[in-house]
């Protein structure tokens, strides 16, 4: 009789081709592999791999095998799945909410992932608007989100942050700031800052600052509610403003430059649900989130003067 985690096994060889990669991919010894192939070979009666010094590979029975199998373990890995998740409650419809367009596509990918491990939860997903960070939080439009940090607020827990991007300013192309390398916070006292209207007093002076460090006043241009109007005034000229560095890849635009911080803290981009819904199924998506994101994603570097738009 072939057990569940000799199949499991077989499997991941006829996948890797490879006892060692097997092995540690499984988390066994490879004679625990050797092992488990040789007993199945021995109940089937006929080699399922050719093995040399240099290389594995599978025999025609061992293809035909694989192939076979591979449907019913699916099939079985995905029951074990949904019993699970209907044990811890994960399940129902989650609601998931989001700032900045790669948040936004890392949100897509998880909730994909999601659904293939959870497929009796539905996932919907909407975008945050700028001016009201988290009244769908606290109405329950949504039951997590991935927006900018900080979150200072006493019913909204903090969880873990995705990203940390360096800071740029977003200015007009034609702009002085625009041909330089980098920028430093003395340089807000030079333009005008685009002003948001309707996230609280703490996130305001997070990102955007009344003074530089050596206390030189930063003046205020017009106020808005939504990125695209901050974008469009500043490319016409009526100030800047402080973004992530991934604003030159996700919000490129021809009158518009990026250029980086040398001396301003990260932005950070964080996970954050009420403090009364911490349910299985948020947990749950949290976690995928953490394991869909590519920590070794690469943020665009700024480009360099003659690179950037005039």
């Amino acid at each position: 009789m072939v057990e569940l985690r000799d199949i499991e096994i077989f499997l991941a060889l006829a996948e890797e081709l490879h006892f060692g990669r097997t092995a540690e991919r499984l988390c066994v010894s490879p004679a625990r592999v050797s092992q488990a192939i040789k007993k199945q070979e021995r109940t089937i009666g006929a080699e399922l791999f050719e093995r040399t010094s240099r290389a594995v590979c599978l025999t025609a029975v061992g293809e035909r095998l694989r192939d076979d199998l591979e449907v019913g373990y699916r099939q079985i890995q995905q029951a074990i799945a949904t019993a699970s998740a209907a044990g811890r409650g994960i399940g129902g419809v989650l609601k998931v909410g989001f700032s900045g367009a790669w948040c936004g596509n890392l949100v897509v990918k998880a909730a994909d992932r999601f659904r293939t491990q959870h497929p009796h939860c539905d996932i919907q997903i909407a975008e945050m608007p700028l001016h009201d960070r988290y009244g769908a939080i606290r109405s329950g439009a949504v039951d997590l989100q991935l927006t900018e940090l900080p979150v200072d607020e006493p019913d909204i827990i903090n969880g873990p942050v995705v990203y940390s991007d360096r800071r740029a300013l977003a200015v007009p192309a034609g702009h002085p700031l625009a041909r330089q390398e980098s920028v430093c916070l003395e340089d807000l006292a030079s333009i005008p800052l685009i002003t948001i209207t309707g996230p609280p007093q703490y996130w305001l002076d997070a990102h955007l600052p009344h003074h530089t460090p050596a206390g030189r006043p930063i003046s205020r241009g017009p106020v808005t509610i939504a990125w695209q109007e901050v974008l469009s005034l500043v490319a016409t000229g009526k100030g800047a403003c402080p973004t992530s560095i991934r604003s030159a890849q996700y919000y490129a635009r021809p009158d518009l430059a990026y250029v980086p911080f040398r001396d301003a803290p990260p932005v950070e981009f964080g996970l954050s649900w009420p403090a009364t819904g911490e349910s299985a199924t948020v947990q749950a998506f949290v976690q995928t989130v953490l394991a869909t994101v590519d920590r070794d994603e690469a943020v665009p570097p700024a480009p360099g003067p003659a690179a950037r738009p005039r």
